[in-house]
């Protein structure tokens, strides 16, 4: 429980109430180079969490770029990272430039995957996507918040699994993907 209030506390991005309260397709650009150069990664706050390690992945279904429906169990095969955000999340977005920089260094390795947590789907996230000029990453979407309630967590939350689809840990708030912290806890899982 107190992880939870903890988690709650360092994240600062809770669901949305409402599709209205979102940002509308006009407003889920963001500006030229926010997302290259987000906030400084050294004030990024987390938590990790190791409660669920052991556990299978969720059989909750999300949306591919392609459109196509995958699970977490599609990945099995090598380590897979799921990260969960939305355009609307501050932290969020802050942390996607190190986090597709992980994608683009680990590739062959590990796969990186960013669901999208946005009610309004591709209408929001693939304009920003567009607009990030992220190289790894590609869009995956879960408008039902589906991963976000299997879970049970806050934006941004990104969950290692093993080749097996057996969760590591996750991280709950942004982190510096390319920092010290994070090396040591994607080598735990041998990555």
């Amino acid at each position: 429980m107190l992880a939870l209030l903890i988690a709650g506390s360092v994240t600062g991005c809770d669901r949305q109430k409402e599709a209205s309260e979102q940002a509308g397709a006009g407003q889920a650009n963001i500006s030229p180079g926010e997302a290259a150069h987000g906030r400084d990664p050294a004030t990024f706050q987390h938590v990790v969490e190791r409660g669920n390690a052991g556990k299978a992945g969720p059989a909750a279904a999300f949306r591919g770029p392609d459109d196509v429906p995958v699970t977490v169990a599609s990945f099995r095969g090598k380590p897979l990272l799921v990260n969960l955000w939305a355009t609307w999340c501050a932290p969020c977005v802050a942390e996607m430039p190190t986090l597709d920089a992980l994608a683009a260094q680990k590739a062959g390795k590990l796969t990186v995957v960013a669901v999208a947590q946005d009610l309004q789907g591709a209408a929001v996230v693939d304009p920003w996507f567009q607009k990030a000029g992220l190289k790894a990453l590609q869009p995956y979407l879960d408008p039902q918040n589906t991963l976000l309630d299997a879970a049970n967590t806050a934006l941004p939350t990104s969950i290692l699994y093993d080749a097996n689809g057996r969760e590591l840990w996750r991280v709950v708030g942004a982190i510096d993907w390319q920092g010290e912290e994070a090396k040591a806890l994607l080598a735990e899982g041998g990555v």
